[in-house]
């Protein structure tokens, strides 16, 4: 689908067929094998990215809305809290996703619209809240969309959804569908595009979705450099090429690793994933450094473990200090106890236990 396919009518107030409602929708956030790190203008990725949707993670979003009383004046109108409390700094930033997405959906402009939000993790926890966040609101909004134009399908709709997402935070556009999303144009991918995320469409052995995803919280205090400046750093970078490259070829061997069952495979090249975005954090200009010492010794131990055990438990990281520990499930038990004896202690016992999910759901 192309962009201008996602401008919608009604574009006048006479036009708008429901005067008010509410929506409620649950997102998950994701945790990438492949990461996204630098961007063109308008959130177009600079590299493909693949992730699985996580489960237990999420963002229950709920949506109301109630038409005014006279014309727009193009200006959006709302009221936001985050656990039934007012939250500013939030508010300025979705506020500033519903105006930016008015060209596509502007029927939100004839609406008083309140958002009340809350995470199933705590939000300082590192998992990625916007991706969670976005999702939900996107999903709730092309929800009323729905019912103003009650023909559109389930393809069209979740496109949408991911298309306005994306516009929101860019990891956003791979949490509306599970289990395995990817998001970013790539020659070997069926459909794949830059502007939405689709599921994997190709072969995937059935082991990959038993995955567990036990999240290690190293570090909850708020990152020193956002992710929006890392993937700016990576305008000049001296190696941007070079790692887009390498991004792109990840892709194209994870095509056999799927379908195959290869898990070591996967594992590894899951490990070097992670190295190679805080490598670029590393030695960007200005360079920067986002793990923790606790960081490398989870690594280190997790190493240790899996040559001492030949157990399929694998780690990645998001941009930040915490650790993600990806394992199959039927290998769940003995690792877990790994985890708890040995790992647990790094992070003060604050960890998240999660797994691959579904995606989205409606809940109202």
């Amino acid at each position: 689908m192309k962009e201008k396919q996602f401008i919608s009518t009604p574009t006048s107030y006479g036009d708008l067929s429901i005067d008010s409602g509410a929506k409620v929708w649950q997102s998950p956030s994701n945790i990438a094998i492949v990461k996204y790190w630098g961007k063109k203008p308008n959130q177009i990725p600079s590299n493909p990215s693949i992730s699985f949707t996580l489960s237990n993670s999420y963002t229950k979003t709920k949506f109301s809305y109630a038409r005014r009383n006279k014309k727009s004046d193009d200006k959006i109108y709302l009221k936001f809290s985050f656990d039934n409390k007012p939250k500013i700094d939030f508010e300025k930033k979705v506020s500033s996703f519903l105006e930016r997405i008015i060209p596509y959906s502007p029927y939100l402009k004839y609406y008083d619209i309140t958002i009340d939000t809350e995470n199933s993790f705590p939000h300082s926890s590192g998992i990625a809240s916007s991706a969670s966040g976005m999702s939900a609101i996107a999903l709730c909004i092309m929800s009323l969309e729905r019912d103003l134009f009650p023909h559109m399908d389930d393809v069209y709709f979740y496109r949408k959804a991911s298309f306005l997402s994306r516009l929101g935070s860019g990891s956003a556009s791979r949490s509306v569908n599970g289990n395995l999303m990817i998001w970013g144009n790539h020659k070997d991918i069926d459909g794949s595009s830059d502007i939405y995320a689709i599921t994997y469409p190709h072969e995937v052995h059935s082991v990959f979705y038993t995955f567990c995803d036990t999240i290690l919280l190293i570090d909850e205090s708020e990152k020193k450099i956002s992710s929006s400046i890392g993937h700016k750093l990576m305008e000049n970078h001296p190696f941007a090429n070079t790692r887009f490259k390498i991004a792109n070829d990840n892709i194209s061997s994870l095509k056999d690793i799927f379908s195959s069952g290869d898990i070591e495979s996967f594992g590894l090249l899951l490990e070097r994933e992670a190295l190679n975005l805080h490598a670029m954090m590393m030695c960007s200009q200005p360079y920067f450094l986002l793990i923790k010492p606790n960081t490398i010794y989870v690594i280190e131990k997790v190493w240790k473990y899996r040559l001492e055990s030949k157990n399929h438990l694998y780690f990645t990281l998001d941009a930040g200090a915490n650790v993600h520990l990806l394992y199959p499930k039927f290998q769940s038990q003995e690792i877990e106890i790994f985890i708890k004896d040995e790992l647990s202690a790094l992070c003060e016992q604050r960890y998240i236990s999660d797994c691959v999910g579904n995606g989205a759901k409606q809940i109202f």
